[in-house]
């Protein structure tokens, strides 16, 4: 079975680019995205070319601090669509406010990681989250 596609969503390009790298080099293809606007429009044209039930991406990795839509929100807009409605969502957020977290969860998100993060962390948990027998994570 191949790995799936991953949407990665933060606006610092270089955190951008170090989670894209990690996630490539681990075989999974990634599409990284600046802020939640940029992601969501990603996801709903990628959607719109594939069969209508199917997402485009198999996971999303999301800041949660963006300019214009943030994290949130863009896993509020991602679940009300039945093709992002099932899968795994990782919300990273230099928040620790435990607020935040139930927020997240609320809002969707499948699972939690704060930054900073190391990389085998960030594998953990998104290995974690692709699991079928762990379908959350903490992080």
């Amino acid at each position: 079975m191949s790995l799936p596609s991953i949407l990665v969503v933060d606006d610092s390009p270089s955190l951008r680019r170090m989670i894209g790298a990690c996630l490539r080099a681990a075989g999974f293809d990634v599409t990284e995205a600046a802020d939640g606007e940029q992601a969501y429009a990603l996801a709903d044209t990628a959607a719109a070319d594939e069969a209508a039930e199917h997402a485009a991406f198999g996971m999303l990795v999301t800041d949660q601090v963006m300019p214009g839509m943030d994290g949130l929100t863009l896993i509020r807009r991602l679940r009300a669509s039945a093709r992002y409605a099932a899968i795994p969502i990782l919300m990273l957020t230099t928040e620790h406010d435990g607020s935040i977290r139930e927020q997240a969860r609320a809002a969707g998100a499948s699972g939690f990681l704060p930054k900073p993060f190391d990389p085998d962390a960030l594998m953990q948990a998104v290995a974690a989250l692709l699991a079928p027998q762990h379908p959350s994570s903490e992080g």
